[in-house]
């Protein structure tokens, strides 16, 4: 079955301006904006511009140039915020849930970037 697209989610209407966001980056194909209740020290939400509803829709219908800007705007967060081991940071963890069993809140796509402390097990051992 195709995704459906919501226009009427939150994530579309701050895209429209209709809803004020604290954003971190943007570039043409992804806003990057500080999660109004942050999990971590670092929580900032990274969504594409395009109508897409999780991660494999996108995936799977994205045009080259989107897949590469999202992915871009990750990378560019990461080092905004200074949670990149590489640069000898402490390292974030990088979340996109998907559908019901995934817990995803709002339908469009959307990663989270959390850092600035120890975040623990995603999941308890099986």
């Amino acid at each position: 079955m195709p995704y459906t697209y919501d226009d009427q989610n939150i994530f579309a209407k701050i895209l429209r301006g209709e809803i004020p966001n604290n954003t971190v980056f943007e570039n043409d194909h992804a806003l990057a904006f500080r999660d109004i209740t942050p999990q971590a020290p670092v929580h900032v939400l990274v969504i594409p511009k395009g109508r897409y509803v999780n991660h494999d829709h996108f995936a799977n219908e994205a045009s080259d140039a989107e897949i590469v800007g999202y992915a871009r705007a990750i990378g560019a967060v990461c080092k905004l915020e200074n949670v990149t081991p590489g640069d000898g940071q402490s390292g974030y963890r990088s979340i996109a849930n998907s559908g019901e069993d995934g817990v995803q809140e709002v339908p469009h796509f959307h990663t989270h970037i959390l850092g600035g402390r120890p975040l623990g097990r995603m999941l308890a051992r099986a």
